[in-house]
Protein backbone atom coordinates (compact mmCIF):
# COMPACT_ATOMS: atom_id res chain seq x y z
CA UNK A 1 0.00 0.00 0.00
CA UNK A 2 1.37 3.15 -0.75
CA UNK A 3 -0.61 6.42 0.98
CA UNK A 4 -0.02 10.42 -0.05
CA UNK A 5 0.07 13.17 1.72
CA UNK A 6 -0.04 16.17 -0.65
CA UNK A 7 -1.14 19.80 0.58
CA UNK A 8 0.94 22.94 -0.15
CA UNK A 9 4.65 23.62 1.51
CA UNK A 10 4.51 24.41 4.88
CA UNK A 11 1.10 23.04 5.56
CA UNK A 12 2.20 20.45 8.00
CA UNK A 13 3.36 17.40 6.26
CA UNK A 14 6.58 16.69 7.99
CA UNK A 15 4.65 17.29 11.53
CA UNK A 16 2.58 14.38 10.26
CA UNK A 17 5.24 12.17 9.15
CA UNK A 18 6.75 12.70 12.48
CA UNK A 19 3.55 11.82 14.46
CA UNK A 20 2.81 8.64 12.36
CA UNK A 21 6.56 7.56 12.39
CA UNK A 22 6.48 7.63 15.76
CA UNK A 23 3.01 5.73 16.01
CA UNK A 24 4.47 3.35 13.76
CA UNK A 25 7.60 2.62 15.70
CA UNK A 26 5.35 1.78 18.89
CA UNK A 27 2.53 0.04 16.98
CA UNK A 28 4.52 -2.31 14.43
CA UNK A 29 5.56 -6.08 14.72
CA UNK A 30 8.03 -5.03 12.06
CA UNK A 31 11.33 -2.57 11.30
CA UNK A 32 10.14 1.03 10.60
CA UNK A 33 11.89 3.32 8.09
CA UNK A 34 11.90 7.17 7.29
CA UNK A 35 13.49 8.50 4.59
CA UNK A 36 14.08 12.27 4.77
CA UNK A 37 16.88 14.77 3.31
CA UNK A 38 18.96 16.98 5.53
CA UNK A 39 19.25 15.73 9.62
CA UNK A 40 16.20 18.29 10.50
CA UNK A 41 14.53 15.50 11.87
CA UNK A 42 16.81 13.82 14.04
CA UNK A 43 15.29 14.76 18.13
CA UNK A 44 12.12 14.17 16.56
CA UNK A 45 11.61 10.48 15.04
CA UNK A 46 12.00 7.53 17.76
CA UNK A 47 14.92 6.14 18.42
CA UNK A 48 13.07 2.94 17.62
CA UNK A 49 12.41 3.91 14.00
CA UNK A 50 14.98 3.73 11.41
CA UNK A 51 16.12 7.69 10.19
CA UNK A 52 17.55 7.53 6.58
CA UNK A 53 19.37 10.96 5.32
CA UNK A 54 19.75 10.26 1.83
CA UNK A 55 22.33 12.93 1.39
CA UNK A 56 24.81 10.21 3.02
CA UNK A 57 24.01 7.89 0.35
CA UNK A 58 24.35 9.50 -3.17
CA UNK A 59 20.45 9.45 -3.86
CA UNK A 60 19.65 11.87 -6.95
CA UNK A 61 17.20 10.86 -9.04
CA UNK A 62 13.98 8.26 -8.76
CA UNK A 63 15.75 5.51 -10.51
CA UNK A 64 18.02 5.46 -7.28
CA UNK A 65 15.59 6.05 -4.70
CA UNK A 66 13.88 3.20 -5.82
CA UNK A 67 16.85 1.08 -5.91
CA UNK A 68 17.41 2.50 -2.41
CA UNK A 69 14.44 1.62 -0.98
CA UNK A 70 15.10 -1.97 -2.11
CA UNK A 71 18.37 -1.97 -0.92
CA UNK A 72 17.31 -1.42 2.49
CA UNK A 73 14.51 -4.04 2.38
CA UNK A 74 17.58 -6.08 1.10
CA UNK A 75 18.81 -5.83 4.33
CA UNK A 76 16.17 -6.04 6.34
CA UNK A 77 13.00 -7.86 5.72
CA UNK A 78 11.47 -7.44 8.68
CA UNK A 79 10.53 -3.61 7.52
CA UNK A 80 6.63 -3.18 7.38
CA UNK A 81 6.50 0.40 7.12
CA UNK A 82 8.64 2.77 5.47
CA UNK A 83 8.21 6.93 5.14
CA UNK A 84 9.22 9.44 2.75
CA UNK A 85 9.28 13.04 3.93
CA UNK A 86 9.48 15.47 0.68
CA UNK A 87 9.71 13.57 -1.96
CA UNK A 88 10.76 15.78 -4.79
CA UNK A 89 13.71 16.89 -2.76
CA UNK A 90 14.80 13.54 -1.39
CA UNK A 91 14.71 12.47 -5.57
CA UNK A 92 15.91 15.80 -6.67
CA UNK A 93 13.17 15.78 -9.19
CA UNK A 94 10.17 17.67 -9.03
CA UNK A 95 8.88 16.70 -12.54
CA UNK A 96 5.10 15.21 -11.55
CA UNK A 97 5.40 12.93 -14.41
CA UNK A 98 8.16 11.55 -13.44
CA UNK A 99 6.56 11.38 -9.65
CA UNK A 100 3.67 9.81 -11.11
CA UNK A 101 5.70 6.93 -12.45
CA UNK A 102 7.99 5.94 -9.32
CA UNK A 103 4.60 6.16 -7.25
CA UNK A 104 3.82 3.32 -9.20
CA UNK A 105 6.41 1.35 -9.18
CA UNK A 106 6.58 1.97 -5.28
CA UNK A 107 3.02 0.51 -5.58
CA UNK A 108 4.10 -2.59 -6.82
CA UNK A 109 7.35 -3.19 -4.69
CA UNK A 110 4.88 -2.73 -1.82
CA UNK A 111 2.25 -5.35 -3.30
CA UNK A 112 5.09 -7.84 -3.91
CA UNK A 113 7.21 -7.45 -0.44
CA UNK A 114 4.22 -6.26 2.10
CA UNK A 115 5.96 -3.01 3.27
CA UNK A 116 3.63 -0.02 3.35
CA UNK A 117 4.79 3.02 2.13
CA UNK A 118 3.48 6.71 3.26
CA UNK A 119 4.86 9.86 0.86
CA UNK A 120 4.51 13.18 1.55
CA UNK A 121 4.72 15.53 -1.10
CA UNK A 122 4.55 19.23 -1.99
CA UNK A 123 1.52 19.47 -4.41
CA UNK A 124 -2.27 20.62 -4.94
CA UNK A 125 -4.75 17.93 -4.32
CA UNK A 126 -7.34 19.23 -6.13
CA UNK A 127 -4.44 20.00 -9.39
CA UNK A 128 -2.88 16.47 -8.68
CA UNK A 129 -2.71 13.47 -11.16
CA UNK A 130 -5.05 10.91 -11.78
CA UNK A 131 -2.19 8.87 -10.33
CA UNK A 132 -1.69 10.46 -7.28
CA UNK A 133 -5.33 11.55 -6.56
CA UNK A 134 -5.41 7.46 -6.49
CA UNK A 135 -3.27 7.32 -3.80
CA UNK A 136 -4.59 10.07 -1.30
Amino acid sequence: MVKLILAATGSGKTKSIIDLVNEAAVQEPGSVVCIAKGNQLNFDISHKARLINVQDYNVKSYPSLLGFVAGIHAGNYDITKIFIDSLYKVACDDDPADADAFIEELDAFSSKHNVDFTVAMSGDAETASDVMKKYL
